[in-house]
């Protein structure tokens, strides 16, 4: 067991801080302020320097290392903020891994290489007005007609909806009730009988666009198709690394807030000393601190773990949903500190740590709920699922 990186993983790492740290700071305010995502020429610097494949198969245009240079590279990321992250997320961990995982070579061939290179964005639509959770009460139908399948349905909660090239869209075949019926299919943000709702108004999120889409017999080829009727469980494996990309997102939130903390408490005084010399403070730089280094050893255990060929490759639903949810809850706590030990300079929008607590609390509930993922860990434990609808 050893927990020091490599020398091609710190490399790799530190060459992300340094772009990040260097030219997206003013981006990220930029984007807060008007609440529009991340410009397509910066999408491209992302792809030209490798960023938005680090983990993806060098045939398409990757770098083909682990998941855990991936996050290494997610989490300097999202210190600066999870709306200039956010694309990395979703190419790293998200829903592009789920075409890279179960796509045919020719979808594969297709995506990957637009992605990689910060030409197209894949986001994904699961959630409907009453399927959140209980993702297996979807109504969004697929039809096989010849060559083509037919969509029809309506998503909520989409993160990039409108602005996003492609979406994964979850759907029922053949009206096949519960878990067997629901597969995925990719459709385009052009294609005739998709659009959108009216852009969400969210606590934090600024810059991840979210809007309902609506799917009116919208025809894809029959090449779109990425798991048909009863691949539900293949499609929720894919998320044990979508849960580490999560997790790793509040992280770099928790941790920016820990430095920022760090820095104003030697900076600000106080009866003539800096405040970091009160024993107060002290406790409270600290209780951050672990709760930071504690996240970041659960998801790269998760992550390390996953190359393992026993684990297929994949973070287990164990680690993933320990990581995810124990991220999930530390960077609420961790904000609300990086604000209280800032006083009113925390609270204020002329500095970013009040923008870290309104988009830190988001990670909790996207991607899996904190209670959800505690029902998965016990579920892990005791080796059966349980039935919520009983």
């Amino acid at each position: 067991m050893d927990f020091a990186l490599s020398d091609q993983q710190r490399e790799l790492q530190e060459a992300a801080r340094k772009f990040a740290r260097a030219e997206l700071p003013d981006l990220a305010r930029e984007l807060e302020k008007e609440d529009k995502p991340v410009p397509h020429d910066m999408l491209l610097r992302y792809g030209e320097l490798g960023f938005l494949g680090v983990n993806l198969p060098e045939q398409y245009g990757g770098l083909g290392l682990g998941h855990l240079d991936a996050l290494l590279v997610l989490e300097e990321f999202a210190q600066v903020s999870v709306a200039v992250a956010f694309p990395v997320f979703e190419a790293l961990t998200g829903p592009v891994r789920t075409i890279e995982q179960f796509g045919s070579d020719d979808l594969k061939a297709k995506i990957l290489p637009e992605v990689i290179r910060g030409e197209k964005i894949v986001a994904v639509a699961m959630s409907e007005p009453d399927a959140g959770t209980a993702l297996t009460d979807l109504t969004t139908t697929a039809r096989i007609d010849g060559d083509t399948i037919v969509l029809n349905g309506r998503k909520r909660w989409s993160s990039g909806a409108s602005h996003s090239d492609y979406y994964i869209t979850y759907c029922r075949f053949d009206g096949i009730e519960g878990a067997k019926g629901i597969g995925a299919v990719l459709c385009h943000k052009d294609d005739a009988g998709v659009s959108f709702g009216k852009r969400e108004e969210l606590m934090g999120f600024r810059g991840i666009p979210s809007a309902d889409i609506f799917l009116d017999h919208v025809r894809v080829p029959e090449g779109n198709l990425i798991i048909g009727a009863g691949g539900f469980g293949k499609l929720m494996s894919a998320f044990g690394l979508e849960r580490c990309g999560n997790a790793t997102m509040g992280l770099g939130v928790a941790a920016a807030s820990l430095e920022d903390a760090l820095a104003y408490t030697q900076e600000r005084k106080a009866f003539g000393k800096p405040i970091v010399d009160f024993q107060a403070v002290q406790m409270k730089l600290a209780e951050m601190a672990m709760k930071v280094d504690a996240a970041r050893l659960l998801i790269w255990r998760a992550a390390a773990n996953a190359m393992s060929e026993e684990n297929g490759g994949l973070p287990t639903v164990y680690e993933s949903s320990l990581a995810k949810c124990f991220s999930n809850e530390i960077v609420r706590e961790v904000t609300q500190l990086g604000v209280q030990v800032m006083g009113g300079y925390g609270y204020s929008k002329e500095y970013p740590m009040e923008q870290r607590l309104r988009d830190g609390f988001a990670w909790g509930i996207a991607g899996g709920t904190t209670d959800v993922q505690k029902t998965n860990i016990t579920a892990a434990m005791i080796g059966r699922r349980f039935n919520q609808r009983s």
